[in-house]
C-alpha cells in the first residue's frame, strides 16, 4: 500500500487551512474531492491514488472541516464551496484540471464545472449530492437537521461509541467486514468522528444541510445540466441507498457530453467497494477525454 498520505503540504485557501496530498510526477493534473460526514482523503482515495498517479499528477485534499483541514469558521455552504474550489485551483496553479468527486465532493465539482467549464477538462461524479428535487423522507430529514444541537450531539455520540461506526460500515459496505482494509476504514472514520467532536462540529456538512428545504431541495443542479460543457462520467454503485438510479439516469440524460455507469456490488462509496473496477473506468474515461482535448 502506498505511503503517499504520509507526506503532505498545508496551504491556506479562502482564509482557512487545507491539507494537500500529492502523487505522480508527470501527466495531466487530476483533483480528488471526497464526500461528507466522516470521509477524508486518506480514507476514500487510499486505493485509488496509486493507480491513477502512474500517469497523472494527482492532488487530493481534506475538504474544510475534514481530516487535517481544521479549524474553519462560518457557513460552508454551496456558495462558499464554489468560491473555495476556484481559489484552490489558483493556489495550486492549475489553470485546467480533471476532477473526480464522490458524494458531497461530486456535487461541489458539478456546480463548479457548470460555473467554470473553462477550468474543468473532465468530471467523474460518483453518487453526487445536489441532484434531484426531492429526497426520501424530505420533511422529516429537514426537521431533524433543523433541530438545535442534534447534529453536534451525533458527532459526540459517534466519537464515544466507535462500535456504532463499525456496525454502520458493515451494513453500508457491500462486503461488510470482509471489505479490503475494513479495519483501517473504520479506524479512519472513527478518528474523523473524534475530530468533529473535539472541534464541536456537526456530523453533517453545511453544504448538505443547507441544501435541504422542508418540501423540496434548495440545491438541485439537475435543471442546469443541459448547459454542462465538461465531459462527464456519472458513476453509481448498484447498491447505493443514498443516491437513486432515477436521479442518476436523469443527470446523465440531461448532460450533453455525459454518460452513466453503474458498478455492480458497490454501494455509495464505490471506492471502498470496487476500487479496481472504478480505477479501470476512470482511466478509460480520462484517457478518452484527453484524446479529444
Amino acid at each position: 500500500m502506498t505511503d503517499i498520505f504520509d507526506t503532505y503540504t498545508d496551504v491556506t485557501v479562502a482564509g482557512g487551512p487545507v491539507r494537500l496530498y500529492r502523487a505522480g510526477d508527470s501527466g495531466p493534473p487530476l483533483l480528488l474531492l471526497h464526500g461528507g460526514m466522516l470521509d477524508t482523503a486518506r480514507g476514500v482515495w487510499r486505493r485509488i491514488v496509486p493507480d491513477l498517479a502512474v500517469d497523472h499528477r494527482v492532488y487530493a485534499i481534506d475538504l474544510p472541516r475534514h481530516g487535517n483541514s481544521r479549524p474553519w469558521q462560518g457557513v460552508l455552504d454551496d456558495t462558499f464551496y464554489r468560491r473555495f474550489l476556484h481559489e484552490l485551483l489558483d493556489t495550486l496553479d492549475l489553470p485546467r484540471v480533471a476532477i473526480i468527486g464522490i458524494s458531497l465532493g461530486a456535487g461541489v465539482a458539478t456546480g463548479y464545472a457548470l460555473d467554470h467549464p473553462e477550468r474543468v477538462t473532465a468530471l467523474i461524479a460518483i453518487g453526487p449530492g445536489g441532484i434531484g428535487a426531492e429526497r426520501t423522507a424530505q420533511f422529516l430529514t429537514w426537521l431533524l437537521i433543523r433541530t438545535p444541537g442534534v447534529l453536534r450531539l451525533t458527532s459526540r455520540y459517534l466519537a464515544r461509541h466507535p462500535a456504532s461506526i463499525r456496525k454502520s460500515m458493515i451494513s453500508t459496505l457491500t462486503a461488510g467486514a470482509k471489505t479490503p482494509d475494513f479495519d483501517t476504514i473504520v479506524e479512519l472514520a472513527t478518528a474523523e468522528a473524534v475530530a468533529k467532536a473535539e472541534h464541536d462540529e456537526p456530523v453533517l456538512d453545511d453544504w448538505m444541510t443547507r441544501a435541504y428545504g422542508p418540501f423540496a431541495m434548495r440545491l438541485n443542479l439537475l435543471p442546469a445540466l443541459p448547459g454542462m460543457i465538461t465531459p462527464t462520467l456519472w458513476v453509481r454503485g448498484g447498491n447505493d441507498r443514498l443516491v437513486g438510479a432515477t436521479e442518476m439516469s436523469a443527470a446523465a440524460a440531461a448532460t450533453p457530453n455525459g454518460r452513466l455507469v453503474t458498478i455492480p456490488d458497490a454501494g455509495h462509496i464505490v471506492t471502498y467497494d470496487q476500487p479496481e473496477e472504478f480505477n479501470r473506468l476512470a482511466r478509460e474515461f480520462l484517457d478518452a477525454t484527453l484524446d479529444h482535448c
